[in-house]
């Protein structure tokens, strides 16, 4: 029987769900999606009803649309801005940095803008395709406790009635101030700037707006400007001390703080409201069977722009774990390699956005001078240049420990990183990005042979037996890659053949062998002469208790 229906559901909530999420954000809401491509069941709950219509986050990265094309996203789900490039001015030296993010990275741009609405209701869309996700909102978490196996929370609907709820896990996607992180006892570590900021949107800017992004790093009021979808731009400005919230967000004020961009006849404010970043994590980002994801685990200043993107990566790497678990087809240990694979990047770029953050808010003239001069400076030095331009400071998302085996790096491929994506040739003639082979299994690659071939029946059979699948990155017109029918089977082994760039292929050497994750993490490689071996080891790391 059924828990009482609340206001906004057509149908009674269950009394047990197989994942409780908390929170319908961009998060939340991109979990549930993975979740419901893995047939899990899930219920995703939320105080609030609808999308909120502020533009919060803004930026996402190559890694972030990757992911988002992996839920399932087309790339006209929703509208984006490409940005090209991202400049540093001093009211002194001038500009004395800037980052080259033209053109792609595995079949998507560098950098892009977009607006947070669209995004979510792209996402909800998605996730109510699947009938297995079940969004409720209107119900306020009030209490979990972890039992033998499993979690049983407690809500509150809009009436004031309190319902129960069993769960194999939650998940937490409820925000900065998460309340599950704080009934699991997971505080927040780190720091909260001393500094207010002010955030304002404007519209109706189209054909005006800027087409990049620039951080006026000025000592008297740093500010950070970038246009967005819809004709949008977006102004943050540092308040000094002693200057007043509510005046600062009165519409004469925001008025003159834009005169240099925009005349006061001319200003349509979408947005306007005072914030103070935060550089914070948490110490383990599950307990239990609880687990959080996005701003619930880890806040991170916006000077690098990926406050969103981490969390979305937090999601990619977290649903597939639950669903083998869910599904038996691995063990419950595996859970163990989200917080550590996940949290040690998280912290990598909370450091690189508090650098960049002293970059943005130097306090005097001698302190802008000395770091503005000494980023002008290395712009001399090539290598130096390239690290900054290219974007070479990026912390990469390889992990140090985690589920995969570590081995020599082979080619441009290392275990625990993420496999390369581009555009590739079906046995159909039908150009696809490759990730399309990936699926949402296990899958053996073979760069320029089939790694089929090289198995023992019986150990074939178990892998195909727990969803393995396979897939062979011919050369372009290579005969084998046009025998196939369908999406791409084309050697009578199963293999799913595709004709690729050579700059794909070249990532690894002839005949190598990679075992890539559901989240497109390499999880193992090795020749094509020890496909056995490769496939034994990465299942006993998956075994099932």
């Amino acid at each position: 029987m059924g828990l009482q229906m609340n206001n906004k559901n057509s149908a009674p909530l269950p009394t047990s769900v197989d994942v409780l999420l908390v929170g319908n954000g961009p998060v939340g809401a991109g979990m549930a999606t993975l979740l419901g491509r893995l047939g899990i069941n899930t219920l995703v709950i939320d105080k609030v009803h609808d999308v909120l219509l502020m533009p919060r986050a803004i930026a996402l990265d190559n890694e972030a649309l990757r992911i988002l094309q992996q839920m399932g996203l087309s790339e006209d789900a929703f509208e984006r801005i490409v940005i090209p490039q991202v400049r540093m001015h001093c009211p002194m030296l001038g500009e004395f940095s800037r980052a080259n993010t033209s053109g792609s990275l595995d079949g998507h741009p560098k950098l892009v803008t977009f607006y947070q609405p669209d995004l979510e209701h792209a996402l909800r869309a998605r996730y109510a395709s699947y009938d297995c996700v079940r969004p409720a909102t209107g119900l306020e978490l009030l209490d979990l406790q972890q039992q033998a196996k499993g979690v049983l929370a407690r809500m509150r609907d809009e009436n004031g009635i309190e319902h129960q709820l069993e769960a194999r896990f939650v998940v937490g996607a409820d925000g900065a101030s998460s309340l599950v992180r704080s009934l699991i006892g997971q505080d927040f570590e780190g720091e909260s700037y001393s500094e207010n900021w002010l955030i304002v949107d404007a519209r109706g800017r189209e054909g005006k707006a800027i087409d990049h992004v620039e951080f006026l790093c000025d000592h008297r009021r740093p500010t950070p400007h970038m246009p967005a979808p819809g004709g949008r731009e977006r102004w943050e400005f540092m308040l000094r001390d002693g200057e007043d919230q509510a005046y600062m967000e009165s519409s004469e004020q925001v008025a003159k703080l834009l005169a240099r961009w925009i005349p006061a006849d001319q200003l349509q404010i979408e947005r306007k409201a005072v914030y103070r970043f935060h550089a914070r994590c948490c110490s383990a980002f599950s307990k239990g069977d609880i687990f959080l994801i996005g701003d619930a685990a880890h806040i991170t200043p916006p000077f690098v722009g990926q406050g969103l993107v981490a969390g979305l990566r937090d999601a990619a790497n977290l649903a597939w774990k639950l669903a083998w678990v869910l599904q038996g087809r691995a063990a419950r240990s595996i859970l163990d390699s989200y917080d550590q694979e996940r949290r040690p990047h998280a912290h990598e770029m909370i450091n690189l956005a508090k650098f960049m953050g002293k970059l943005v808010m130097p306090r005097t003239v001698p302190a802008a001078i000395l770091s503005h001069g000494m980023m002008k400076l290395m712009r001399t030095i090539p290598a130096a240049r390239r690290r900054f331009e290219e974007m070479e400071i990026k912390p990469k998302n390889v992990f140090k420990q985690g589920l995969f085996i570590p081995a020599k790096q082979r080619g441009q491929l290392i275990c625990g990183g993420l496999f390369p994506q581009a555009g590739v040739r079906l046995s159909t003639g039908d150009i696809a990005l490759s990730d399309s082979l990936l699926d949402d299994q296990l899958t053996l690659v073979g760069f320029q042979s089939d790694p089929a071939r090289h198995l023992g029946p019986s150990l074939r059979r178990r892998w195909e037996q727990m969803g393995g699948g396979f897939v062979q990155l011919a050369r372009q017109n290579d005969s084998c890659a046009r025998t196939g029918t369908g999406t791409g089977t084309g050697t009578g082994t199963g293999t799913m053949v595709a004709q690729a760039p050579q700059s794909l292929l070249d990532k690894a050497p002839e005949g190598m062998l990679c075992v890539v994750r559901p989240d497109r993490i390499i999880m193992a490689c090795a020749e094509d002469g020890d496909a056995n071996r490769l496939l034994s080891s990465c299942l006993r790391q998956l075994e099932t208790e």
